[in-house]
């Protein structure tokens, strides 16, 4: 005798949404784009079923085919992976945030690339009244931010085409000037903006590298230009850089 349990296991319903299941799982472990004619083989099902099947998967987002025609996993998984990610980083990263904050009473931020800009996850508030403010879910731009410049100076991310824009007379948006910083950057080991994202707003920023070396992240300190002043910002600028090298070790940096 078949028990109720098992009648709803063999119910068409759950039958389909297994073998979608198992065609997804498929798809996700390869590691690699797999053409239909993989998961046909690998499947038994019949054409007819597999191509509907794999049809609704990425009609919903779970798969996309590459320009082959091939299989990967779709933007909702893309999604969900970006933001767990970020969850775990920003978890990880809160001590180093907090002993930065610590060192300077300034506000500090950690920020990962976001639709062509950047976006701060986690953030420790400073510890003054000027100066404070909650930068966690906004995004600025990458050439007149510390953060941006980051990822510019090493190569994880590009400069939209066209005119910069000039968020404050400071802004810098000649590309040749930019490129001489980026150099600068890489030299230092840490990056600075000075009154180019908004007047009278200076931030300091270095960069975090995941376990393949290239950067997926950035620290940043930001305060007002009255304390922010250059000797302060050479400071912060080395701490940073130690931090960051301390925090990419974690995260499986090489060295």
């Amino acid at each position: 005798m078949v028990s109720g349990d098992d009648n709803r296991t063999n119910a068409p319903g759950t039958q389909a949404v297994d073998r979608a299941a198992r065609l997804l799982v498929r798809v996700v472990e390869a590691g690699q784009p797999q053409p239909f004619t993989a998961l046909l083989t690998e499947s038994g099902l019949p054409k007819s079923t597999t191509s509907r099947l794999l049809s609704a998967l990425e009609r919903h987002g779970l798969l996309q085919r590459d320009r082959d025609g091939a299989f990967r996993p779709g933007p909702v998984l893309a999604r969900y992976a970006s933001r767990s990610g970020s969850a775990d980083l920003a978890a990880t990263a809160q001590p180093y945030l907090e002993r930065i904050g610590g060192k300077t009473g300034e506000t500090v931020n950690l920020a990962v690339l976001s639709g062509g800009a950047v976006e701060q996850i986690a953030q420790v508030d400073s510890s003054y009244l000027l100066g404070a403010t909650n930068w966690v879910g906004l995004r600025v731009p990458l050439h007149c931010s510390a953060l941006g410049k980051i990822f510019l100076a090493h190569g994880a991310a590009e400069l939209p085409r066209g005119p910069l824009e000039r968020r404050t007379p400071r802004t810098v948006t000649d590309r040749r000037e930019l490129d001489r910083e980026m150099a600068g950057i890489r030299r230092l080991g840490y990056g600075v903006a000075r009154e180019e994202l908004e007047p009278g707003l200076i931030a300091v920023a270095a960069a975090v590298r995941g376990r393949d070396g290239s950067v997926i992240a950035a620290l940043s300190v930001s305060g007002p230009s009255v304390r922010l002043t250059p000797d302060r910002v050479t400071e912060i600028g080395e701490l940073l850089a130690g931090e960051a090298g301390a925090l990419s070790e974690v995260l499986g940096a090489p060295r």
